[in-house]
């Protein structure tokens, strides 16, 4: 008799939820998180006045100040982690480090507040990392087409963008699952060398 354990590891596979401040992440992250999810909400205090925009989030009492943190077993072989970052501009040299060793990243989006995830979207485009972009659908803000959301975006047809409800484990799940198709279609893609002849 062996002493080898028949159990299955999974394998551990980091993805990043970013965006701006009040977007969601930690609801997104709380949402589908298998374990209590970890966070680092603190109260707003005097210090983010003037700093942190919160036009249209007005009744934002906490942030985000470091990070989230949770896990879902998609099946046996694969666990997700998942790290969010803080949505303020003033916590963005955070970023290199919580996205090191990452697979893939959702960039959550509020209609309402488009122009705050500009930050993550060129962060993320500059480091040639996969993603895809999920609109969060706030109560009462008003619905945009996907379509309309890439253009005011800039983004290329090759990047995901689709609805989500972070309050919803089935919706954050879509949403994970659209990411891993996006990191699997950017891996089977063969890079085209390029060659430079110098003398």
């Amino acid at each position: 008799m062996s002493g080898r354990s028949d159990k299955i590891v999974p394998l551990a596979v980091k993805i990043v939820v970013s965006g701006g401040l009040g977007v969601g992440k930690t609801t997104f992250i709380g949402a589908i998180s298998e374990i209590e999810p970890l966070d680092t909400e603190a109260a707003m205090t005097q210090v983010s006045v003037g700093v942190d925009s919160l036009e249209g989030v007005e009744s934002k009492t906490t942030t985000t100040v470091a990070l989230d943190f949770g896990r879902i077993t998609l099946d046996p072989t694969i666990a997700l982690y998942l790290f969010g970052t803080p949505g303020q501009d003033r916590f963005s040299f955070l970023w290199d480090d919580l996205v090191e060793g990452a697979l893939g990243t959702v960039v959550l989006v509020d209609t309402r507040r488009i122009e705050e995830c500009f930050p993550a979207v060129d962060y993320f485009e500059s480091q040639g990392a996969p993603f895809v972009l999920a609109v969060n659908r706030f109560d009462g803000a008003e619905r945009f087409d996907v379509d309309e959301v890439r253009e005011a975006l800039g983004l290329g047809a090759d990047v995901p963008v689709l609805e989500c409800d972070a309050r919803n484990r089935d919706s954050v799940r879509d949403v994970l699952g659209a990411l891993m198709d996006r990191v699997i279609g950017v891996r089977a893609t063969p890079r085209r060398r390029t060659a430079t002849l110098t003398r």
